[in-house]
């Protein structure tokens, strides 16, 4: 079977040797007889999973003992909500929504069902790249419900690497497409979430790390299954949860402590970047319009000089085995999503398959 690198933005790849754990264990988990599909989430087996899930989640991240972690249904789009009919009360109902590319912005296009957004627009262009302001630049609020933000856009493939420099507020943050695969001060953020399909697994449920001091009732009318508070006190069994979707993080998780842990992985990460950038730089067909600063080290987003090769590269690079390379609808170009399961063969590859197509047709 020819060697395939799926280079999607999710669902995303998983490690070769993390697919092999789950056909072993698909029929028969842990000698039961059963698969984990079919197990209840009350089985016995089931409950210790999760304990050592959340404990791998506080070592591999160092989440502080005042925070919860909990494991919640409906994507990152479900938190879009959340978050608002959580956090705002009568006393304060304007949150400052910074606006980087198009979650940022699909986030707070979903709050404004609950509240009224200062919106923050921190994308700049300077000679033909796109920028983004530093947090330092920021004109926040004098005192916002919650500040919220997404450090990588996925579609626009546009990062903040500086962290949140707001003392004595609560920060929000979107981390999707970034969790796990670098360092995160959490005692910077009120609440964290991200979905799972890129880096922490497969779809289906969606991580939240909350401070307990936020787990408080809202003054709007929340539904449970979005309740903070009902999901912390049922330990994120409020509703039968996505029992196999918890397993296969579980095993992500065992993968990347054995890989080195978050230190190593982001070592890895950024050589990835670093050597397929460098590619698109030296080249004279493909080209990318990020500021240096703030390209991101998970989805790497180019171009092509000669418009009219993009389906020819898109035929040619998925016979190659390189897969899902077309950018999102939306933006069009190529976007090839590095998260943590891509290893650095599929980065070569990838490198090796471009310098080919521009000799040949550059």
């Amino acid at each position: 079977m020819k060697k395939i690198y799926n280079f999607s933005a999710g669902p995303s790849m998983l490690p070769f040797s993390v697919l092999n754990q789950i056909k072993k264990d698909l029929y028969n988990w842990k000698g039961l007889g059963i698969s984990v599909m079919e197990i209840s989430h009350r089985n016995e087996h089931f409950l210790q999973l999760v304990q050592e899930i959340e404990q791998d989640l506080r070592n591999l991240l160092k989440i502080p003992s005042n925070y919860k972690i909990l494991f919640c249904q409906g994507g990152a789009r479900g938190q879009f909500s959340a978050v608002p009919i959580n956090l705002l009360d009568k006393f304060s109902n304007n949150p400052d929504y910074i606006e980087s590319g198009y979650w940022s912005q699909a986030a707070r296009i979903e709050a404004e069902k609950y509240c009224v957004p200062n919106i923050i627009n921190i994308k700049k262009e300077h000679n033909g790249k796109k920028t983004i302001l530093s947090p330092y630049n920021w004109k926040i609020s004098k005192k916002p419900a919650y500040i919220h933000y997404c450090p990588n856009e996925t579609i626009d493939g546009i990062a903040i690497y500086e962290e949140p420099i707001f003392d004595n507020k609560i920060i929000v943050g979107d981390f999707s497409s970034t969790i796990l695969s670098s360092f995160i001060n959490i005692k910077k953020y009120g609440i964290i979430y991200a979905s799972t399909q890129k880096n922490i697994g497969i779809s289906g449920i969606t991580l939240v790390i909350i401070r307990d001091d936020l787990l408080k009732k809202s003054n709007n009318v929340v539904p449970s299954i979005l309740d903070y508070k009902i999901l912390s006190y049922h330990n994120s069994m409020f509703n039968t949860p996505s029992t196999f979707s918890w397993y296969v993080s579980g095993l992500i998780l065992k993968w990347l402590k054995d890989m080195g842990g978050i230190k190593k992985i982001e070592l890895i990460n950024k050589l990835k970047s670093d050597l397929l950038y460098k590619t698109i730089d030296s080249s004279n067909l493909y080209f990318n319009d990020i500021n240096h600063l703030n390209r991101s080290n998970m989805n790497v987003t180019f171009r092509l000089l000669k418009e009219n090769l993009t389906n020819l590269f898109e035929k040619e690079s998925y016979n190659n085995g390189l897969h899902a390379l077309r950018g999102h609808r939306i933006v069009g170009g190529f976007r090839a999503s590095i998260y943590n399961a891509m290893p650095i063969e599929g980065i070569k590859e990838l490198i090796k398959f471009m310098v080919y197509f521009e000799s040949r047709y550059g």
